[in-house]
């Protein structure tokens, strides 16, 4: 069985750890590969090569780490087709969205290739008589990223480009459910020019995320994952001196008013909730209505939409056109999905569409389950208060508008939220109003651009920079203010004892 390996220092290292989990490929059910978890003291070799490569690395001008990049991003294009694959091989999804996954991520090397730009600080000349103020912003040290499963390229490339651009060095422990992609990112980096020990995979578990919170050589740790482990991380590592930005669940909303198109919407909730089998943090699996007879169209325009889901493994054969989503990553997760669905009955929601105990021919041992549709979901359910990470969308019937707010903004999640509507003040209350990071007018999928910055609001984040864009520069540097006077020979001075002015 073919052993993803770590990488330390420029190289391919096995690790000696006693922990072996099984990667499969989640459309065959069949496994195709094994992680060792890497042991304390793999992880510490780690941080001790980042920890001796990051001097020379900082020293490094900013142009020159841009170029490095800049190789690395040609390297992605050159080999897109082959990490697309990966990426669908591992986690399921299918191949378009490991391309549009891959995509998201390139954009965030490419912001990073301004770092020269978006390092200059600031000056002011003659801020007091014969004083000049500058300000410079400078790496942290050694940076650690924590990934989840869903994106393993995408969420990678939301930190580790910054950290690299901005003079630091980087540690990445990825999912042990899909870690290839993340081996083949570092032999990327390394053949683009970086030098050994700035990147560096260790593959892990809980007890390996426990060593880095702690080890006092980290500088910065970015996680993404469950809210209950982000809040874990952030306050365990701010307890240790870190800084730390940490995001968690979701469960987005969005609200359909009465003057939409309901075809279109629906097509629109229907990429939004299904795409990726749900397991995204930005997907859509709320849909709240103000009135009766909208939820009734809503309802009767997705029923044959969500019937007619296709799902399969993500690179069909040659003669097959795409499925429109893959199957979910494990079985346990499945497992998870079903038993979330079956809640859903017991609680008294409507179920219009079925997607439990559904295998496409020829796949009948991969990790598929169906689109599933529920009506009458309200905000006492599990359903509606959990995020499902699964194909399954739900209808929300509220009284009016400031009820539909009410709910949204009472959810304890508040990552994303959307409003469908031709009425621009509608759609400006809402915005204003909204409890939620990131917002989309007619755009189920509010994922903001790499130039600005993604990250929720409550439950859905913790610490107070966002991931990627300005707030990504900020997160990886530290600022230094400098005031200048240079004073003339032989002057009379005297000791000043006062507050300084300028």
């Amino acid at each position: 069985m073919e052993t993803v390996l770590n990488f330390i220092n420029g190289k391919l290292v096995e690790s000696q750890g006693e922990k072996v989990w099984p990667i499969f490929n989640p459309a065959t059910g069949k496994q195709i590969r094994q992680v060792r978890m890497s042991t304390e003291a793999e992880v510490l070799e780690a941080v001790e090569v980042a920890q001796k490569a990051f001097p020379e690395w900082a020293a490094t001008s900013p142009l020159r780490r841009a170029r490095v990049l800049f190789k690395f991003k040609e390297l992605l294009q050159r080999d897109w087709d082959s990490l697309a694959r990966l990426i669908t091989e591992e986690h399921g999804k299918v191949y378009s969205d490991s391309c549009g996954e891959l995509t998201r991520g390139l954009e965030v090397v490419e912001f990073a290739c301004g770092i020269p730009h978006l390092l200059k600080g600031e000056f002011s000349e003659q801020a007091g008589r014969g004083i000049d103020i500058h300000s410079t912003m400078q790496p942290l040290g050694v940076c650690v990223g924590i990934t989840p499963f869903n994106f393993p390229a995408m969420v990678p490339m939301w930190m580790f480009p910054i950290a690299l651009a901005c003079g630091n060095t980087f540690i990445l422990k990825p999912a042990k459910t899909d870690p290839s992609l993340s081996i083949r990112l570092a032999e990327l980096l390394k053949e683009a020019g970086l030098p050994d020990g700035v990147f560096n995979v260790v593959h892990g578990d809980r007890h390996d995320n426990e060593i880095l919170l702690r080890e006092p050589r980290v500088k910065a740790i970015s996680f993404v994952g469950s809210t209950t482990a982000a809040e874990y991380v952030h306050k365990v590592g701010s307890e240790y001196g870190k800084r730390v930005q940490a995001l968690g669940a979701a469960k987005n909303h969005g609200l359909v008013m009465p003057d939409v198109d309901i075809n279109a919407t629906a097509d629109a909730l229907l990429g939004a909730a299904f795409g990726a089998a749900g397991e995204r943090c930005m997907a859509l699996p709320i849909a709240v209505t103000i009135d009766d007879e909208t939820a009734d169209k809503l309802v009767a325009a997705l029923k044959p939409k969500v019937e007619a889901l296709r799902y399969g493994p993500g690179i069909p054969k040659e003669s097959e056109k795409e499925m429109d989503f893959g199957p979910l990553i494990t079985q346990q997760h499945l497992n998870n999905v079903t038993k979330y669905i079956d809640k859903g009955v017991e609680e008294g929601a409507t179920l219009v569409v079925d997607g439990r105990n559904k295998k496409p021919a020829g796949y009948e041992e991969g990790f598929f389950i169906g689109g599933t549709l529920f009506d009458h979901v309200t905000e006492d359910m599990v359903i509606y208060k959990e995020e499902i990470f699964g194909p399954v969308l739900g209808i929300v019937r509220a009284k009016n508008f400031e009820d539909a707010m009410r709910l949204i903004n009472d959810h304890q999640f508040g990552n994303g939220a959307a409003i469908f509507t031709n009425s621009g003040a509608a759609a400006r209350e809402f915005s204003y109003r909204v409890q939620a990071g990131m917002v989309g007018v007619n755009i189920p999928i509010p994922v903001p651009m790499a130039f600005h910055c993604f990250g929720g609001w409550k439950g859905s984040a913790f610490g107070a920079l966002n991931v990627y864009g300005p707030d990504g520069v900020r997160f990886y540097t530290k600022m230094k203010t400098v005031t200048t006077r240079w004073p003339e020979q032989n002057i009379d001075s005297q000791a000043a004892f006062s507050m300084p002015t300028l």
